[in-house]
């Protein structure tokens, strides 16, 4: 029989330890759980080292940020663990700010590991999160107090492909992923209007580049970089670098490569 691997994401121990330990109860199901987006890519890392790849995560919408404080986030444990009803507990996360909240971790996932299915996991419907976590490659948004059942189909639902959401959410959601198109549509007919140059800046201020490494890097004095940047903040109608990057993202528009570049340097310091 072919095991279902399911990695339970979720900084509510009581939550966990009792969705994990429901689910571990089915004969073809292995389950693992994690406290926080960190541990869970964690956790995803060492099941591809170990040949144990996972198929199914089930996440918190709300992962990290109970109130706004921190997180005390218990370690990955195996699958073994969840048999015997208890998560192991680890460290505090660092620092006291708040951890990346569920539909953030979906999208890491997705870049991380691509062939994992995501689910999220929600207190409340709220058809614009869910068409968030819908984008950022979630093949599921399930109420948290859904029948045991419900939540088995899903799992197996998403191993089909299949992308399930609650009945009563997809006129909303629908909507929002309408309205988000044409926000893109609008955003790339903007960013159209750049020079090739333009775009290049633009591509450099995605990448987090100031004004000095711009000039840096395209061979341009300061001041020319400067007029750049002015023309494609008018041009994309916004006032800000910060707004010039969030249009940038919304019409797809990616970072410069400085990874490669850093490659290459030291290839010829070499």
């Amino acid at each position: 029989m072919a095991r279902i691997r399911v990695l339970v994401v979720d900084d509510h121990r009581i939550f966990a330890e009792s969705l994990a330990a429901a689910l571990a109860a089915e004969q073809d199901v292995d389950v693992a759980a994690a406290g926080s987006g960190p541990a869970a890519l964690r956790c995803l890392e060492r099941g591809v080292a170990e040949g144990r790849r996972f198929d199914v995560l089930l996440i918190d919408a709300d992962l990290g940020s109970l109130a706004g404080e921190p997180v005390h986030a218990p370690q990955a444990v195996p699958a073994e663990a969840a048999h015997g009803g208890g998560l192991g507990s680890g460290p505090p996360g660092r620092g006291n700010g708040r951890l990346p909240d569920g539909i953030a971790l979906v999208g890491g996932v997705r870049t991380a590991q691509p062939g994992v299915h995501t689910v999220v996991l929600a207190e409340r419907d709220d058809p614009r999160r869910a068409a968030a976590a819908l984008q950022a490659g979630a093949s599921g948004w399930v109420a948290k107090d859904c029948s045991l059942v419900r939540l088995l189909a899903v799992i197996r639902g998403v191993l089909r492909d299949e992308t399930h959401l609650p009945p009563a959410l997809l006129t909303g959601v629908l909507r929002e992923l309408t309205a988000a198109r044409k926000h893109r549509t609008e955003s790339e007919r903007l960013v159209e209007s750049l020079t090739p140059r333009e775009r290049e800046v633009l591509r450099c201020m995605v990448a987090g580049l100031g004004r000095k490494a711009v000039a840096e890097r395209l061979f341009l004095s300061p001041h020319t970089v400067r007029t750049h940047m002015q023309n494609v903040l008018g041009k994309l109608g916004v006032h800000s670098t910060l707004a010039a990057v969030a249009l940038a993202r919304r019409a797809g528009v990616g970072p410069v490569d400085l990874a490669g570049e850093i490659v290459e340097r030291g290839g010829q310091l070499a």
